[in-house]
């Protein structure tokens, strides 16, 4: 997006979202000064990332339909999908031919089916599956919720949104739990169907479906300005902790995906206190716009299973932040800025 119509402090917790991922995946490689117990111990802090990312999308994506529909009093599914494209898949099959290139030359060792689930975007249903593209999973939950959720929205309209995402919200834990119970790589199935996943989306859709609203009571702008808001990050960290498996997959992924949200708007709405600052911060700035392409190059060298040099730290970091940096000034980008030209000319035809 252009900077006029940048969200404040949305690439500051990205940046928190990507820094997760990270430390999550560094822990336990070869030279890591931490080993993977401190996961463990603390819950799963990569996928509450992956969880912020998905509240964030949830949010970023519905704040535009509705403003192109106040603009237009309706939404183009095509443009929609269109501008999608520009923004995802350069770097993404940049990156998934370089990976096939590697497992060609025999430096990586590929799943069968990986190559599909990843050109697919359905790696979130392929279990069986190599690290290097294991972590395509989210990025194909997104790009499910980028083909279903603007046809939803213009069949619902803004109005019947709310109750389309509340039911989702509702939904989703139930689904969990049966997945859990029933299903062959129940936990797989559980966090990574779309189904059993898609709340955590819908609740920064709700949140930016009910934003209105919100606007017009006092009582919760004073809360999100209150000391006390505090107790809202404490609670999401309390909710990632492990715990009796009914509540992991039910109400504590209920409860993070409510106070990531809240985070959100908290964060949105006040660039300009202290934490705002920080998060709205150049460089916050700089590795929030960086996280896309840092995401996909960071799995390859974040490897704890490996013990190659490239694997080892702080040189895998190094060459994941070298990679993703090349892929976002060569390809994002030039692509971006190519797409943006085309729109340019395209408003000034008509």
């Amino acid at each position: 997006m252009s900077g006029s119509r940048r969200i404040p402090s949305l690439d500051g917790l990205r940046a928190v979202s990507i820094v997760l991922v990270l430390l999550s995946h560094l822990l336990g490689t070869r030279g890591f000064p931490v080993g993977t117990r401190a996961m463990g111990a603390i819950g799963d802090f990569g996928y509450l990332g992956v969880r912020v990312f998905f509240v964030i999308s949830g949010y970023l994506i519905t704040s535009l339909l509705l403003a192109e529909h106040r603009r237009t009093q309706t939404i183009s599914v095509t443009d929609f999908y269109v501008r999608r494209a520009w923004r995802i898949f350069p770097a993404f099959y940049t990156f998934v031919a370089a990976m096939m290139a590697a497992w060609a030359m025999g430096s990586i060792a590929l799943h069968a089916g990986d190559l599909l689930a990843a050109v697919t975007y359905t790696m979130n249903y392929h279990y069986e599956r190599s690290w290097e593209l294991g972590h395509i999973w989210s990025l194909s939950i997104e790009e499910q919720f980028y083909l279903v959720w603007p046809a939803t929205f213009l069949l619902a309209g803004p109005r019947r949104i709310v109750p389309v995402a509340v039911a989702m919200i509702v939904l989703a834990p139930c689904l969990r739990a049966a997945s859990f119970v029933f299903l062959d790589h129940a936990d797989d199935v559980a966090m990574e169907a779309y189904p059993c996943v898609m709340d955590s989306i819908a609740t920064g859709c709700l949140l930016a479906a009910l934003r209105d609203r919100l606007d017009r009571s006092p009582a919760y702008l004073a809360t999100l300005r209150s000391r006390w808001f505090a107790l809202v990050p404490l609670t999401v960290v309390i909710a990632n902790l492990p715990t009796w498996w009914a509540l992991e997959y039910t109400s504590n992924v209920t409860i993070q995906n409510i106070g990531v949200a809240l985070i959100v708007d908290r964060c949105v709405r006040s660039p300009d206190d202290w934490i705002g600052k920080v998060l709205n911060w150049a460089p916050f700035v700089w590795l929030g716009g960086l996280s896309y392409s840092l995401y996909l190059w960071q799995q390859p060298f974040l490897d704890h299973f490996a013990r190659s040099e490239v694997n080892t730290f702080p040189i895998n970091i190094a060459l994941a932040f070298a990679c993703a940096i090349a892929s976002f000034y060569l390809v994002e980008q030039p692509f971006l800025q190519w797409r943006d030209r085309r729109r340019a000319r395209r408003a000034a035809a008509c």
